[in-house]
């Protein structure tokens, strides 16, 4: 079985996000998609939230399993028996930063890093860009899906 991971922070979940993980599992029988816990970083959405709304919104791919993780990423794939990390590039900028994540993944523990570039769509797009704009209202419809818009929303009139 082909099995691959989208790992990120998902704070909240982006339609270049989605993009990315609807390519890989069209690769990948299965994909995972590991929300990454940062203890030094407080995020708009709780993890658990993220793991739902990202569900939510893969569930129509059928090979997608979504679940949270703290540690080195190399730590999740080798539990798993996961031989392929998916990751998206927007920019060269990107580039540089993974290139260097790759290397040190694949000489910790063999695991492969695969890049896909980013839809020219979402080629400006960041969950923290998303939610800055959401926050002073602008109008984030058509950067993530609806039901984060509806939770992003409702979050947004929380505080």
């Amino acid at each position: 079985m082909r099995r691959a991971v989208c790992p990120g922070s998902f704070d909240p979940i982006t339609n270049g996000h989605l993009d990315i993980i609807a390519r890989a599992s069209k690769l990948y029988d299965v994909v995972h998609v590991a929300v990454m816990i940062n203890q030094s970083k407080k995020g708009l959405f709780e993890v658990d939230q993220r793991i739902e709304l990202i569900r939510q919104v893969t569930a129509e791919f059928g090979n997608v399993e979504v679940e949270s993780f703290h540690g080195l990423l190399v730590d999740f794939c080798k539990q798993r028996d996961i031989p392929a990390i998916v990751k998206g590039l927007r920019a060269v900028s990107d580039f540089d930063y993974e290139l260097q994540m790759a290397q040190m993944n694949i000489g910790l523990s063999g695991v492969e890093t695969l890049f896909v570039p980013t839809n020219p769509t979402y080629s400006f797009l960041s969950s923290s860009l998303v939610k800055e704009v959401a926050a002073w209202g602008g109008d984030v419809s058509h950067l993530v899906p609806p039901a984060v818009l509806e939770a992003l929303n409702g979050r947004l009139k929380q505080d």
